[in-house]
Order: structure tokens, then sequence, then C-alpha cells
């Protein structure tokens, strides 16, 4: 297979990160005789420092032609003041708008080498899979909203939600929960808010399309608690733009570290673009010991899910568990009797799991 890649480092542990997602990428290129073209852009405040702009045109064509795109993180704490009218976030933002990517899916996998890395008991965590799948375009992160000003001491920002973007998300959360344990948690405030009595409306109508699917629905507060309390009992869980964001990120500590989760951000047809959840950590970069792994799982998502390489995918994660079974670790996930490495040697580490 021949296919270009375009990789969006941005900021901060970003640039560390992708490079080890693309020295994994070369490595499956060389062992199963494909082909990747990788062609680096700016997005976020790297972006900004450069250009004015968080999301240079150039940055936003490049991927629009691209196979996939592979992002590190964007931030940089300079631009961190809300006010300002251009932040490195607002560059990602619109990226996903511009490229029609209404899905995001975050799995989260605890693997049995790491246990005791979760501030959780081994045995809430044991047998954890989940994926998490956060609507991305809509609520609100895009309604209507109000700055408040010296004179005028109010805000407010609106959850906006219309019916088919509940629709064309619940339905990909139902087809892929079949692919998985046939288990469906829709997620709302539906008690209080308007936005989320639709949002549950009509995923419960799209229910009634998949009977071989088991479908409940929680509210976001009970659902917080029982991520905590029962974490094995769920499967995919389908969920707000703003909910999906929180969530994720409670549900990163079930697997020990935010250095472990991957994301996939889906449109209507096979392109995507593939990311850690994780920020730029600023408070690390430059010190070698970020976390790759999640980088990496990206990448595996990205052969699954844009190249349509199962096996390839697959190898990857079969590469990262083995790995961690080796006891090779990250500052973030090191503990008793394990061996703790830098980026570097654990992108080193997954590539060597990964020859035979």
């Amino acid at each position: 297979m021949k296919a270009t890649i375009v990789t969006l480092p941005g900021d901060g542990i970003g640039v560390e990160v992708v490079a080890e997602g693309v020295k994994v990428l070369q490595a499956v290129a060389e062992k199963y005789n494909h082909t990747f073209t990788f062609e680096k852009h700016l997005l976020g405040a790297c972006a900004i420092d450069a250009t004015g702009m968080p999301l240079p045109d150039e940055t936003l064509t490049a991927c629009q032609q691209a196979g996939a795109v592979l992002l590190g993180a964007v931030g940089d704490p300079k631009y961190d003041d809300p006010s300002l009218p251009v932040r490195p976030e607002f560059g990602l933002m619109a990226l996903r708008k511009e490229l029609e990517l209404y899905a995001n899916l975050r799995p989260v996998h605890v693997y049995s080498a790491l246990l005791d890395a979760s501030p959780l008991r081994p045995e809430l965590t044991k047998g954890v899979d989940l994926l998490v799948v956060r609507e991305l375009t809509g609520g609100i992160y895009f309604g209507q909203r109000r700055e408040a000003t010296d004179k005028d001491l109010t805000a407010y920002d609106t959850m906006v939600y219309i019916s088919d973007e509940v629709r064309r998300i619940a339905h990909l959360a139902f087809q892929l929960a079949r692919q998985r344990r046939s288990h469906v948690t829709s997620v709302d405030k539906a008690n209080i808010l308007a936005s989320s009595r639709l949002w549950r409306r009509i995923v419960t109508e799209v229910a009634e399309e998949y009977p071989d699917v088991t479908f409940e629905t929680l509210l976001v507060d009970a659902a917080t608690m029982h991520l905590l309390r029962r974490p094995s009992d769920f499967d995919v869980i389908v969920t707000t733009n703003l909910f999906g964001d929180i969530l994720s990120d409670e549900a990163s500590m079930l697997a020990g570290s935010m250095g472990l989760l991957p994301s996939a951000s889906l449109g209507a047809g096979s392109f995507g673009l593939y990311e850690p959840i994780h920020g730029a950590g600023y408070d690390i970069t430059g010190k070698g010991i970020a976390n790759p792994l999640a980088t990496i799982l990206s990448v595996a998502m990205l052969l699954r899910h844009s190249l349509k390489l199962e096996e390839e995918a697959a190898a990857i994660e079969q590469a990262v568990e083995t790995a961690l079974k080796q006891g090779y670790r990250t500052a973030d996930i090191s503990g008793p009797a394990t061996t703790t490495v830098g980026t570097e040697q654990m992108g080193d580490a997954v590539i060597a799991a990964l020859a035979p």
C-alpha cells in the first residue's frame, strides 16, 4: 500500500511523541512492504508564532489531500489567557470542523501488566476495555457565546444540537458496539438540559434499529461515579462533545496515565485525524521522558480505520502489550521491578517487539 500521512507535531511534547509514532509507521512499512510518505506541517502555538494563525491554509490543504493525519498536541503557556483572540486550541477545533470530523473515538484498555498503575484497586480495573464515542463538532464548544467585558460581567455558552448530529453519532456508536460486546451506554443530562432531552430521544430512536445491542442511558453525574465503581461493565459510551471530553479524561486514570490513551477523529469516509488525548506537557518538554504509547496506539487506529490495515494495527497493539510485559515503563507509569526508559527508548522497545 502507498499512503500519504500528514504529521502535525504541534507543540511541547507533541514533537517528541509524534517522532516515535513515525518511527513505528516506518517499521510497519518495512515489515509489511508498504510505502508511507510523510508531510510535516504547522498547527497550534508553533503555527501562531510562524504565521499568526493557529491553522494555516497550507496545513488545512495538506490535510484535505492526505490519507490520514497524525497529530501530537497543541498549547503553550504563553497563550493560556482565555481572553486572547487567537489561541492554539482554536486551530485544532477549526481543523476538526473543516475536515468534517464529527466522531471522536477514545478507547480505554487496561493492560494486565499495568493493573497497579491505576489509582483504583486492581480488582476494579481488571478487564476494563471500553470505548468513548464523543460527538465532536456540535454542542457547547460550537454554540453561540458571549464573553464578559469589564463593563458587563455576563457571559454565556450555548449547547446546541440538531437531530441529524445526534443521529449520525448514535448510529456509529451502535455499529462499533456490534464489533465489540454489543452494549451501548448513552450519557446525557436529560433531567436538566433541553439539548440532552433531544439527545436522549434521538439516541433511543436509533437504538430501536439495533435490537441485538443492549442499550441504556445514564445521567452524566451518575456515569462519572459508575466509571469508578464498575468500569468493567462499560462497553461503548456515546455522549456529547463536552461530556465526552470530561469522561474520557476521567477514564484515562483507569489505565494509569493519559500517556496511554489514543484517539481517532473520524468523518463520513475513511479519512481520520489521530492523536494522543494528552496535552502539550510543557513541564516535561525536552526532557525525553514523555510517554509515546498513546501516540503509537493512535498509529494503530490510523492503520485500522483510515488505511484498513487490520493485521498491522493489531501487531502494533500486541507489540505495545509485549513491551509492557517486558517491564519497560516511562516515568508516568513506572513501578517496582520495572525498567524506566525515555521516550525514544520506549518507541524502540515497541519496534523491537514488532520485529519478529
